[in-house]
């Protein structure tokens, strides 16, 4: 009976606050840290691999969430560089079920009919074959589409993509293929991952689980230089609900009023004071 009561009054809720969440403003791009599988599979007593496991059917599920509120691009934090110093035994079996949600992305027919664009932003060649045969082909039959992106980090670090962008541009400086004149925010961003194609855009909501207030590494150019909102939330990330990701786009659009308000009150202040010099001066 108290279960039907929880229930009756999640989905009251949920409802209510994506009519809310509807009628504001919608990020265009949405970063995400799935933290929390390992602490939640632990918590069940359970091995890594299933948290790992549900995790990825939450990632399903988030995917369904943002495409269907109108986000046009996601990127989740699937593997960071500093993700290789876990045990050999965890790495691969989280290598092996990305690859098998690879190939299921490639073969459902969801993906195409929503024609999602799937990108492997990284350093590919850190990765099994196996893996980097999954990614080739989900990349190869969605690169056509433009509706929807989804970008998956693998083997992914902020401060190593900046790098590799740098050494590409000195590259093509050397070679006389680029002009120092010619490089500014726009020409960087276009050397970082992925290697080929539109560059990664920048991020306008960026979402953590699992209890940690930081960024580790994540999107540093597309984030921060953005000023984009964040939400941290504790939920493990096998644990997070829609009303979770509700509740993040509220917060971004609370940023966006906060700022138009600050906007509109620096153009209040600068207009009393043109006024003012424009009275001294008669």
């Amino acid at each position: 009976m108290m279960r039907s009561i929880l229930d009756l009054f999640y989905g009251t809720y949920e409802r209510s606050l994506s009519k809310d969440v509807k009628s504001g403003p919608v990020p265009e791009h949405i970063a995400i840290i799935m933290d929390g599988n390992r602490r939640f599979a632990n918590k069940l007593g359970k091995k890594t691999n299933y948290g790992h496991s549900k995790g990825a059917d939450i990632t399903e599920q988030v995917i369904e969430w943002a495409y269907e509120i109108g986000v046009k691009e996601l990127t989740v934090y699937a593997f960071s560089t500093e993700n290789f110093n876990r045990s050999t035994d965890e790495t691969i079996q989280l290598f092996e079920l990305i690859a098998k949600k690879f190939d299921h992305m490639r073969e459902s027919e969801r993906t195409h009919e929503k024609k999602i664009r799937v990108r492997v932003i990284g350093d590919c060649s850190l990765l099994p074959k196996e893996l980097q045969e999954s990614a080739e082909r989900i990349e190869q039959a969605t690169k056509n589409y433009d509706k929807f992106n989804l970008n998956v980090a693998l083997a992914y670090g902020g401060r190593q993509d900046i790098v590799q962008a740098v050494r590409k541009m000195a590259d093509k400086v050397l070679k006389h293929q680029l002009s120092l004149e010619d490089i500014d925010e726009t020409t960087i961003s276009d050397y970082f991952y992925p290697a080929e194609g539109a560059a990664v855009s920048n991020v306008d909501l960026i979402i953590r689980t699992g209890g940690n207030e930081r960024i580790s590494n994540f999107l540093p150019w597309q984030a921060n230089g953005n000023e984009c909102a964040a939400y941290f939330c504790a939920p493990f990330w096998p644990e997070f609900r829609k009303i979770d990701f509700l509740r993040s786009i509220r917060t971004y659009q609370a940023r966006l009023a906060e700022q138009k308000m600050k906007e509109k009150h620096r153009a209040t202040h600068f207009l009393k004071k043109v006024r003012k010099t424009s009275k001294d001066r008669h």
